[in-house]
């Protein structure tokens, strides 16, 4: 399957001022299997070594920094002649040894010529303590699911997918009931590779729905594995809870629905964690539509979404004839499924940072504002062709320097000062 992260994999072994590589993502997101491809694919040689239960090489790494001992040892472990440029060190499950994570900067310092990338997930990496990060002296790249147009290509879907990423709306408008059907199937599949594998190679929608159980049990495991234990059940609160957050009318986060009561000191340790696990991401609210952005951010009021639309529809138990047949599951629980949609799509294209805005004086909802250099850009995300007067309509005719999107099922159409686009081709 083609990843779009192989590109940026690229340009990071071409940079001049290469520094080793940290490969950040959830779990099953992929971060393995596209390390090691890109090591088949451009260098002649790889080293690759698991970190998880593997006594020699933590112990490799706990005695001091040498990185010429460490070179030694990491070619004994691996069987592989290591030479700078043509070689590819992969380390994987590095949460495992996290003085692996402090060396990188000894790496950085005295061997810049040999190639190094690291892969865990950050359900480890962010929470040993006592290790010095590698501040200055790493790389990072993240690691999301597979995107709509990823998708498109792993179902064989090439040109299609080159319509969408050349922005060729003008057959993109033509071909609109074939893309609203690929995208029924994404909605349902979501983006994590080996579901999408499954799915493509067999069509199956219970082994899929059965892989996506299994994801959601590998992490339901891991927060007992690697959370503080007084904090469990209270992620677990959390987590089952995204999907009755994100299908009300106020998609805003709502303490009272994990428990009468509840307030934010209760549950803020609990966000943190999945958020620095890559399991959920918040978006806050911006105070005011001014620049920048990041000045009017309202932490006390945000949206919280999951990190893949398929493992949210796993978790509700959505039936496969209501997504893949039904014509109005666009706008089935309150656009909710529409909205983790176009956010998955907007942080696998690196758009950051996201907000949204809702002002209670005003009334006026913006489903999402980000900064497009100078400008601010208000989105509005629509789950189905409905685009009445509204909060953007509003917006635009109080104020006439701005331009806005709007994503809906309607096809491609510039208007005075609103981009219509087609949520196929977010």
């Amino acid at each position: 399957m083609e990843r779009i992260a192989i590109q940026q994999l690229k340009e990071w072994k071409n940079k001049s001022d290469r520094k080793p590589l940290i490969l950040n993502g959830a779990r099953q997101v992929g971060k393995t299997w596209i390390l090691r491809q890109f090591a088949q694919k451009e260098y002649a040689k790889e080293a690759y070594i698991v970190c998880r239960k593997n006594e020699l090489l933590s112990n490799l790494f706990k005695d001091n920094f040498d990185t010429e001992r460490i070179l030694r040892g990491l070619r004994a472990l691996s069987k592989v002649d290591i030479t700078p440029h043509d070689t590819l060190i992969i380390l994987d499950e590095v949460q495992e040894i996290p003085e692996i994570l402090e060396s990188l900067k000894y790496f950085c310092e005295e061997q810049p010529d040999y190639h190094i990338a690291v892969a865990g997930s950050l359900l480890g990496i962010s929470l040993h303590k006592g290790i010095s990060f590698p501040v200055g002296k790493v790389n990072m790249l993240n690691l999301y699911p597979m995107n709509f147009e990823e998708f498109l290509m792993a179902k064989g879907e090439e040109e299609a997918a080159k319509l969408i990423m050349y922005k060729d709306f003008t057959l993109t408008n033509s071909l609109h009931d074939k893309y609203v059907d690929l995208l029924r199937q994404y909605y349902y599949v979501g983006g994590m590779p080996e579901v999408v594998k499954k799915y493509v190679e067999t069509g199956a929608l219970q082994e899929v729905r059965e892989i996506q159980q299994e994801i959601l049990h590998g992490y339901d495991s891991d927060f007992s594995k690697h959370a503080p234990k007084e904090q469990v059940p209270r992620i677990r609160m959390v987590w089952q809870s995204i999907p009755s957050q994100l299908f009300k009318e106020n998609k805003k986060f709502i303490y009272g629905v994990l428990r009468k009561g509840a307030r934010a000191n209760d549950f803020e340790l609990a966000i943190q964690w999945l958020t620095d696990a890559g399991l959920l991401y918040k978006v806050c609210n911006c105070s005011k539509l001014a620049l920048p952005l990041d000045i009017y951010k309202d932490l006390t009021a945000f949206k919280l979404y999951m990190v893949d639309i398929g493992l949210m529809g796993a978790m509700v138990n959505t039936d496969p004839a209501q997504i893949l047949i039904q014509s109005n599951i666009f706008s089935e629980y309150k656009g909710g499924m529409t909205e983790q949609y176009v956010f998955q799509q907007m942080k696998s294209h690196t758009v950051a940072p996201i907000f949204y805005h809702n002002s209670a004086n005003s009334r006026l909802k913006i489903d999402f504002l980000i900064q497009q250099k100078a400008n601010i850009l208000p989105i509005e995300v629509k789950a189905e062709g409905n685009i009445r007067a509204n909060s953007l309509s509003t917006l635009l005719a109080s104020d006439t320097s701005l331009h806005a999107v709007r994503f809906s099922m309607l096809p491609y159409k510039e208007q005075d000062k609103i981009t219509n686009i087609p949520l196929y081709a977010v």
